[in-house]
């Protein structure tokens, strides 16, 4: 069954109750035992299972291609119930250029678990293999890369990671299985922020993480959202299930958009440099076109002039909107090291760009005006 079938039908099915094709919502927090004391409705409590998560969860593991799906609060809640399944001595791998709330996740949190982590350069197959210990048992790959869109090939990290006995885990936010397909190319977990574009509207935040195989791992994950109780509501489960349902639409289109942006900005006096992995002068470009079918809504790019020319352009868009996030239908601009504190990496000249749903030429006539304000 190809993509754009899946998307609509998994984890769909008629009401048993009523027939009806929209899927209700189950609020209901706790379900009514049999007179015997069991559960023949398979339902106990909503923490431990909800017809909508479960839902959601399916159409997930069948988009990955995975056995289990795991749907979690928030995609940080997903990536820290990853991180719980390790144990004290155990050893990290994970990008410089790494999403900052989980470097600050990792950095804050999971040291003092007594794991160890090593942030290293993953483009770099020799940095990555020099990294490695006799004790690292997770590599965790963020590719593209939030905000520098660098590129990581999946493939060889994982098999890397499989050579020492240790888990590759890929963040695939950012290209959706839609764009890129992690577990078909040897990780052996996926995690998404279903917040961006899986919801798609802007109006839903969870997260979720697909495994590979229904593993001790698996069942560890799923033991950690049970007992650990950050799980995703019923409500939030259907709006994301409900994104699915256009998500390879909607990724075709952000894709198409982004590429016309990043060609405009290339040629604009104003920009020092711009980050799209689809531009073929990209250090990522070769492996990304082996790994993706199209290269994803996300464009950063460098001002001439500094922090204060990034400033005077965000300041000065009028279609594009001043806000953090990306994945909705409405384009954003942010200004990420003045988000992401004292320990970014990001270039202070660096603004990130969601491409949205809008017309590709009225968001480069923004941006044109925007950057002609420099002088």
């Amino acid at each position: 069954m190809r993509l754009e079938t899946l998307a609509i039908h998994a984890g769909a099915r008629p009401d048993p109750a009523t027939g009806a094709i929209a899927p209700p919502l189950y609020l209901s927090t706790t379900f009514e035992r049999a007179a015997d004391g069991s559960y023949p409705r398979g339902y106990i409590y909503t923490r431990h299972g909800n017809p909508n998560r479960e839902a959601l969860e399916e159409a997930m593991a069948a988009l990955e291609g995975g056995a289990v799906a795991v749907a979690f609060a928030s995609g940080s809640a997903a990536a820290f119930a990853v991180l719980q399944t390790l144990s004290p001595g155990d050893h990290v791998i994970a990008p410089r250029d790494l999403y900052h709330g989980l470097a600050r996740l990792f950095r804050e949190i999971a040291t003092g678990w007594g794991i160890s982590l090593s942030f290293v350069d993953l483009t770099d197959p020799l940095a990555v293999e020099a990294a490695i210990r006799s004790n690292t048992r997770m590599i965790w790959v963020e590719t593209p890369s939030n905000p520098m869109l660098r590129i990581t090939d999946i493939a060889r990290v994982a098999a890397m990671a499989h050579a020492v006995g240790a888990l590759c885990i890929c963040d695939n936010t950012l290209a959706t299985p839609v764009l890129q397909r992690p577990l078909a190319l040897g990780a052996d977990g996926v995690v998404h922020s279903a917040t961006k574009y899986l919801g798609g509207h802007g109006d839903a935040m969870g997260g979720v993480v697909v495994l590979k195989e229904d593993s001790d791992f698996a069942r560890r994950l799923r033991e950690i959202q049970i007992t650990g109780g950050a799980v995703l509501s019923p409500f939030e489960s259907w709006l994301i299930l409900r994104g699915l349902r256009t998500l390879p639409y909607r990724m075709r289109a952000h894709s198409e958009n982004a590429m016309r942006v990043a060609a405009f900005l290339t040629r604009h006096p104003a920009v020092e440099a711009v980050h799209y992995p689809g531009l073929p002068g990209h250090p990522g470009h070769a492996v990304a076109a082996r790994q993706m079918s199209m290269f994803g809504g996300m464009v950063s790019f460098q001002v001439r002039g500094g922090r204060d020319a990034a400033f005077q352009v965000a300041a000065r868009v009028r279609l594009f909107t001043r806000a953090t996030s990306f994945g909705g239908p409405e384009s954003l601009i942010e200004h990420r090291a003045s988000i992401e504190g004292p320990e970014t990496t990001t270039p202070d000249n660096l603004l990130r760009l969601s491409i949205g749903l809008e017309h590709p030429d009225d968001l480069i006539e923004d941006l044109e005006q925007a950057l002609g304000t420099l002088r």
